[in-house]
């Protein structure tokens, strides 16, 4: 069974930078692709981001490449986000969830609770 807990949450100014954290812990955590998704009030979830287990291949939403970059430290159990040139869009809940490579939130067995990300104009 893997576990999921997100950091690195927080509140930043429009134009600023965060790196979300997702910590994995069970036995065959680095065997899963892990993706970020995020849920903003009223609106739809919204896949970000997802990287394989090996770390060699990532996927990304088209209006997140090149601010969001997602990697993972198998050695450390952990898949980062570094979200740069934040926007007051970005505010929402970031959920890691670890599962298939696929942008597809169905296809993610196990979810984090989720980080506050609140970006100020």
């Amino acid at each position: 069974q893997v576990q999921l807990v997100e950091s690195g949450g927080g509140l930043v100014q429009a134009g600023g930078s965060l790196r979300l954290a997702c910590a994995a812990t069970g036995r065959t955590a680095n065997g899963y692709a892990i993706g970020w998704f995020r849920q903003a009030p009223g609106k739809d979830r919204e896949f970000l981001a997802t990287i394989a287990g090996n770390g060699r291949n990532t996927l990304y939403k088209d209006s997140v490449k090149g601010r969001f970059t997602i990697s993972r430290d198998n050695a450390q159990n952990t898949v980062y986000l570094q979200m740069n040139s934040l926007k007051p869009e970005d505010t929402a809940v970031y959920h890691c969830a670890a599962g298939s490579y696929t942008d597809n939130w169905a296809s993610y067995g196990a979810r984090g609770q989720g980080t506050q990300v609140t970006v100020s104009s």
